[in-house]
């Protein structure tokens, strides 16, 4: 059994919110990888996150499908969804065999979903997938991302991100910004903490490599409401699965109107 930490029984004006890089629900190379995307549909629905925002998640991928028996006939974002929650994808890489992406399991509505490139070389493809949800009668907006591998990409990334906030999300409207930044110091984080929007402070939580963390490449980021608390589970069930580990954030929603 999959066990997570989890908190006090969240209240109306909670919010649980998990990010999560699933590494294409594959771990290994070459003839003993293994399949993990079973045991991350558990996983997933023991984090009891009100919203998943998830990395790396096949659409479809042909060579695999071949190879491993158990391969799910649904899309991976579909076979992660617990019951009842709503699914949001969008592709950021087309390849040979397949395509994966960005996407976001919400236990709420979603309303509208959109997407933009943030490709900023033809050897990584990168976007971030935009949900509006409608929580408790009002809007929070969610952006997935997943940054590149190369830092000076990753700072026009940052930029991207902020540019494409201030253009499409209202300043009066809630915002959630999470993901696999890939970012190992502090330039990324410097340039997100504007407009109101807000990272927790303190030590770091750390979620890569999931067999021996030592850095936190995924983060949350968050404007309209007041975070309380950061935490990745941690173990050997957890460290088999993916080679990051999930991060759950808790929030409260500020009171509306206020």
């Amino acid at each position: 059994m999959i066990e997570a930490p989890s908190g006090d029984i969240l209240g109306p004006q909670r919010l649980r919110v998990a990010t999560y890089n699933i590494h294409k629900g594959v771990q290994g190379l070459g003839p003993t990888r293994r399949l993990e995307i079973h045991n991350l549909a558990l996983a997933v629905d023991s984090l009891d996150a009100d919203i998943v925002c998830l990395q790396e998640v096949r659409a479809e991928n042909r060579r695999e499908a071949q190879y491993f028996e158990r391969w799910p006939e649904q899309p991976q974002a579909d076979f992660l969804a617990p019951l009842g929650y709503e699914v949001a994808y969008h592709t950021n890489a087309v390849t040979r065999d397949g395509e994966h992406g960005n996407a976001l399991l919400s236990r709420w509505p979603i309303i509208h979903v959109r997407h933009e490139d943030m490709s900023d070389h033809r050897f990584e493809q990168r976007g971030l997938l935009h949900a509006e949800l409608r929580v408790l009668g009002a809007p929070l907006h969610v952006i997935v991302v997943h940054f590149g591998l190369i830092p000076a990409s990753r700072l026009r990334q940052a930029l991207q991100l902020r540019r494409y906030i201030a253009r499409e999300v209202p300043l009066d409207e809630a915002l959630l910004v999470a993901g696999d930044f890939n970012d190992w110091g502090t330039r990324v984080q410097r340039l997100l903490r504007v407009d109101a929007l807000k990272g927790f402070e303190g030590e770091r939580t750390l979620t890569y490599p999931s067999r021996f963390p030592v850095a936190q490449l995924d983060h949350i980021y968050a404007r309209g409401m007041q975070p309380l608390s950061l935490q990745a589970p941690r173990g050997r069930v957890w460290r088999r699965m993916s080679d990051h580990l999930p991060l759950i954030a808790e929030f409260r929603l500020a009171a509306r109107g206020s």
